[in-house]
């Protein structure tokens, strides 16, 4: 199985735990030398706080695990397209590449102006669109669902 397809559906589980917990499902995992070693998805509904997106909980995580805030030769794998927000924690962490899988519909998250961006001190590999039909079909069946609901109120 192809590596990307491999840590996608990683991606993929944690996306499908926030789920279950009614956040909105967004998975990450971060990836070592081969190996899963930091994971987060949306928590946004339980916190109540703005920064609790999936990246930024595995980032910090892999942080705590390297024992460092360089993640030189990390790679991020998420379900959905990160916002401005996830995309400058993973400028400063200097995370190698990022793989996602939907693309952000509404208001472009800008990242390959950002990963690419030469006025920063550090550019990023941006590829999109693995496991897309997945990643998409959990985020809009989640949407659907909570328009329903606000409908049947």
């Amino acid at each position: 199985m192809d590596e990307k397809i491999k840590f996608m559906r990683e991606a993929l589980k944690r996306a499908k735990k926030g789920l279950s917990q009614g956040e909105v499902p967004v998975g990450a995992v971060i990836v070592y030398e081969g190996k899963v070693i930091a994971s987060g998805y949306n928590r946004r509904t339980k916190t109540q706080m703005a920064t609790s997106h999936a990246e930024m909980y595995a980032i910090d995580r892999a942080c705590r695990k390297l024992k460092s805030w360089r993640l030189c030769d990390c790679d991020l794998y998420v379900t959905l397209e990160p916002c401005p927000m996830c995309m400058g924690a993973m400028l400063n962490a200097r995370i190698r590449n990022l793989y996602f899988g939907a693309y952000e519909q509404k208001g472009r998250s800008m990242t390959a102006e950002l990963a690419a961006s030469n006025l920063l001190n550090h550019t990023l590999e941006a590829e999109g669109g693995i496991l897309e039909e997945e990643c998409s079909a959990i985020l809009s069946g989640f949407f659907k669902t909570m328009r329903s609901a606000s409908k049947e109120k």
